[in-house]
């Protein structure tokens, strides 16, 4: 079977992924320059379903915690298995018990032991919770890698208007917030991000800093890089970061090491997240095109779950038993 994926985000890209080791012949189109043009390239890569149940129902746990061994197992050496850190100032130390409650997969951790996880963390929070089976990845370089995978096994990947004299049996549309007004149901959610760099402080894996009306977390990148982020903002508007969030991410990671009050802004970025109402992806029908869409601000979590649904459909139109598939 020939099958077209619309969409070179995170949905896209791993569906392609998946159909690829099915053994599908899969080509992959987008109408944007280059892989990861959309809110994918502004991801935070936290694969993190232990931490996102304090907000999330629990399919984003259920489906969320087999993420980390697909990513390991398409791309070896991309996912850093580190742990989330989540703390809080001492004016907001109750969040973290309301984050407890809300969460499992847990630890409590003292003033040592965070500084022992930590150091340049010392001293700067009592306690902390800390999620020891979570992991991360760098998201652009992950899409970069599934991509070059597809090209070197001979798939098709197309940018710009070359879709469009694609033959195939079957379409898997993953274009995401282009689908927004179209999909019935599907709504736009606007995340803000920005990257800063200092070799002042150094992070070995995502913490998460609660407050009650701007929670952050940083991600850390390679070459003393880190991802703050982000906003949730209802809209599908997908503009330049404005001045209020910037000021927000920057207060907070202020907050989490005064050190970062010195750090260089090398960007900013703003995507949309398209969302079901209740915020879990699905996938659709409409014809001969399956949609995969929704995945809120769950896109490197819960895409690979949405890849072997589909994987599970196709290989059952043809009457094939699924096999294991990286």
């Amino acid at each position: 079977m020939r099958v077209l994926v619309k969409g070179a985000g995170v949905a896209g890209l791993t569906v392609a992924w998946q159909l690829y080791r099915h053994g599908f012949r899969v080509s992959v189109a987008d109408q944007a320059d280059e892989v990861g043009a959309g809110a994918s390239g502004f991801a935070g890569g936290m694969l993190a379903p232990w931490c996102e149940r304090e907000s999330a129902e629990e399919p984003v746990l259920a489906f969320g915690r087999l993420a980390a061994d697909w990513w390991e197992a398409a791309l070896p050496g991309h996912v850093k298995r580190r742990g989330t850190l989540v703390v809080a100032g001492g004016r907001d130390a109750g969040e973290l018990d309301r984050f407890s409650r809300r969460t499992s997969g847990w630890e409590w951790l003292d003033e040592p032991a965070i500084a022992a996880l930590e150091p340049d963390l010392a001293g700067r929070f009592r306690r902390a919770l800390f999620f020891r089976q979570e992991a991360h990845l760098d998201p652009r370089q992950a899409l970069s890698g599934l991509a070059a995978g597809l090209e070197e096994a001979r798939m098709h990947l197309l940018f710009g208007s070359g879709q469009a004299a694609i033959d195939c049996d079957q379409v898997i549309d993953c274009t995401g917030a282009a689908q927004i007004g179209r999909l019935p149901g599907l709504r736009g959610v606007r995340g803000e991000m920005l990257c800063i760099e200092t070799t002042e402080v150094s992070l070995a894996r995502p913490v998460r800093l609660l407050h009650p009306r701007h929670p952050i977390y940083i991600v850390p990148r390679d070459e003393n890089r880190f991802m703050v982020g982000a906003t949730m903002i209802e809209s599908d508007d997908s503009g330049p970061i404005t001045a209020r969030s910037l000021m927000e991410l920057l207060n907070a990671a202020y907050a989490l090491h005064p050190a970062f009050g010195e750090a260089r802004v090398t960007e900013t970025g703003a995507g949309v997240r398209p969302a079901y109402p209740d915020n879990l992806p699905r996938v659709t029908q409409e014809g001969r095109t399956l949609h995969v869409n929704g995945l809120y601000r769950h896109g490197f979590l819960l895409a690979p779950a949405m890849a072997g649904e589909v994987a599970r459909r196709l290989l059952t139109e043809q009457g094939q038993p699924e096999r294991r598939a990286s």
